[in-house]
């Protein structure tokens, strides 16, 4: 990894440079041009990890955690053009970290970075549910 990165979990991000980190790493389905739900999306998140090349945010590890039992990795974007630096595993890492060996870190990850995934140590698993977004219905 360049020797020039460094990772911060004590500076906030704006919804503009979220949408920037998602764009310039390929990471698809996020809700890129709307800045508003960006805005509310990291404003609820209580972890996030960022790595910098001086003032310029090149990744950053989006989370929602109850730091005892349980921890989401909802992002994890690292630009295209600093990739395969060890940037992404180190920003798991921070996450690991600050959660502790207690809770379990999960996620649900595209297709094509499952074998990413297996090779940071996630273990795939076939008993996990999902209701996508969209219109619901209360009973």
């Amino acid at each position: 990894m360049a020797d020039k990165i460094y990772f911060s979990n004590e500076k906030a991000i704006t919804a503009e440079e979220l949408s920037r980190i998602f764009l310039a790493s390929g990471i698809q389905h996020r809700p890129v041009s709307d800045l508003k739900r960006l805005n509310t999306m990291l404003e609820n998140s209580n972890m996030l990890w960022t790595a910098w090349d001086d003032s310029k945010l090149v990744g950053v590890a989006r989370a929602l955690t109850d730091y005892s039992y349980a921890c989401y990795l909802s992002d994890l974007a690292v630009d295209a053009s600093y990739q395969k630096q060890g940037i992404g595993h180190t920003l798991i890492q921070k996450v690991r970290e600050e959660i502790g060996p207690d809770v379990s870190l999960l996620l649900l990850s595209a297709p094509s970075a499952i074998a990413y995934y297996q090779k940071n140590q996630f273990e795939h698993v076939n008993n996990a549910f999902l209701i996508k977004r969209g219109p619901f219905q209360i009973y």
